[in-house]
């Protein structure tokens, strides 16, 4: 079950304020997508982590100029030019997080390919309420193609990969959602420091990972509560 918070806007996603101001078990897609590709204790200390920065209201998004730049290299339909531009205009402690991203994310605009032919999106968080957990669905950006297909799109900046997990669950969370988020498009999860475009697998079970992070949800707040 989903519930629509935000109005649409172009190409990002907004927050959902109601659900962060207080201390109730609640996960953005990015923290629950980390949480369930650790295993054991790991588990316990990340939520742990997570509830202590809402405490105190910590915690800083750096990625947020290069998100605005790739928007604008594929509005302006100029391959790389503002993700070059971006990384001597960010403050000098930000420039090596973006020197190390900014060539993988020219990368993924060449598997674009002709950026005359593709168009940026409008879309939607959802607020998704799995195993009674509240978790924010919130693609970076969608994008429409010639002929009629989209994509909504989210980034994973990490210094490692994403873990089998992470893709699943990602993919799995904005599919499930995506009347809300883009209505009919693909979700699709870009590994920004390596270029790499991950899409669902066919051969998954929808019904099997609903069962999984039904459970994996249900740990989250449990694990939440204990850490009060």
């Amino acid at each position: 079950m989903c519930v629509r918070k935000t109005p649409p806007h172009q190409g990002g996603s907004s927050t959902v304020p109601t659900l962060e101001t207080d201390l109730t078990p609640y996960a953005t897609m990015l923290s629950f997508t980390r949480y369930v590709g650790r295993t054991g204790p790991k588990k316990a200390s990340f939520v742990s982590g997570l509830r202590r920065a809402r405490q105190t209201k910590s915690g800083f998004n750096p990625h947020g100029q290069l998100v605005k730049a790739l928007k604008a290299d594929i509005q302006f339909r100029t391959p790389g030019t503002h993700l070059a531009a971006v990384v001597q205009a960010v403050k000098p402690r930000w420039r090596p997080l973006y020197e190390a991203s900014t060539a993988g994310a020219a990368r993924y605009l060449e598997t674009l390919g002709d950026l005359d032919k593709v168009w940026l999106a409008q879309t939607r968080d959802a607020l998704a309420v799995i195993g009674g957990l509240p978790v924010k669905i919130n693609p970076h950006l969608g994008l429409r193609y010639e002929g009629g297909r989209a994509e909504a799109v989210r980034l994973h900046f990490d210094e490692t990969p994403p873990g089998d997990e992470a893709v699943v669950a990602t993919l799995h969370l904005m599919a499930a959602h995506m009347d809300q988020i883009l209505p009919h498009a693909e979700p699709v999860l870009v590994d920004v420091r390596r270029g790499a475009v991950f899409r669902a697998d066919p051969a998954t079970r929808p019904a099997d990972i609903d069962r999984w992070l039904t459970g994996e949800a249900a740990a989250f707040a449990a694990m939440w509560s204990a850490a009060s």
